[in-house]
């Protein structure tokens, strides 16, 4: 059997995404997955989604990590979704669809290559020592860090995400370094088990640490760059929560092809 496929990346965030519409989503084979995600033997992404249909809204994704096990939210992948789901024509320039986490708004652009994501309100951030853990639809661990360029981001991200207080469920781990007019921000991700080029939950979880870390409050932008490009996130804190949250940034098709 052959699988019509398409693959999109954002921010270096890669992705293989297939259209499931027209059909219901049963008996995942998550070994196939994996062996489609991985970069020797498969197509070659971070992750695997389907889009299916769904009575209350214009879609509904459903995220596979590299690992071929099914993920929780994907910031990237959920901005990839949807270009994905206005190349098929499901959409114009807005849409609501559902995700693992809930429902998501986003808007994207005329030529379909920017996508402006919400994600969900978050109120509860902690420290672990000088880091902040929060979720955003994944969980984070945020840790500042001086000349990031240099960082062992593998080694470094993998100790703590095995560490004995986060390795039965896992956590993802970014190491970002203030340049004043921008963030900078690496990611080690659960699930890939490896640095990746961007991480849209991550990038989110990180400019809210940053906004609590400075005590600002208001509405507040933040231009961070990736080993991949550039992202923006915006929201709003009021000290206590954070809300209208926004993941900025490109969704663009590489190719499309099929497997056997």
């Amino acid at each position: 059997m052959k699988i019509n496929f398409y693959k999109y990346q954002g921010a270096g965030n890669d992705f293989i995404l297939i259209d499931h519409t027209t059909s219901s989503l049963e008996n995942i084979d998550n070994q196939l997955v994996e062996q489609l995600c991985h970069r020797r033997f498969g197509i070659g992404a971070d992750g695997l989604m389907f889009i299916t249909k769904h009575e209350d809204y214009d879609f509904e994704m459903h995220y596979f990590n590299a690992d071929g096990k099914l993920g929780s939210m994907c910031g990237n992948g959920g901005r990839c979704i949807v270009a994905f789901a206005k190349q098929l024509g499901i959409i114009d320039r807005e849409t609501n669809f559902l995700a693992v986490d809930g429902p998501h708004y986003a808007r994207i652009s005329e030529n379909g290559e920017w996508v402006d994501l919400q994600m969900i309100d978050v109120d509860t951030i902690t420290k672990d020592g000088e880091a902040y853990v929060l979720n955003t639809g994944s969980p984070h661990y945020v840790a500042l860090q001086s000349d990031l360029k240099d960082l062992d981001v593998f080694h470094e991200g993998k100790s703590i995400r095995y560490n004995s207080t986060y390795a039965e469920k896992g956590i993802n781990v970014n190491f970002v370094e203030d340049k004043g007019d921008h963030l900078f921000v690496r990611t080690y991700e659960r699930g890939v088990e490896d640095e990746t080029y961007a991480c849209g939950t991550g990038v989110t979880a990180v400019a809210m640490a940053i906004a609590k870390h400075k005590n600002q409050t208001g509405h507040i932008k933040t231009d961070i760059k990736v080993l991949g490009g550039d992202i923006k996130i915006e929201f709003d804190y009021d000290g206590k929560a954070f809300t209208n949250v926004f993941l900025c940034g490109p969704a663009k098709l590489v190719f499309e092809g099929e497997v056997e």
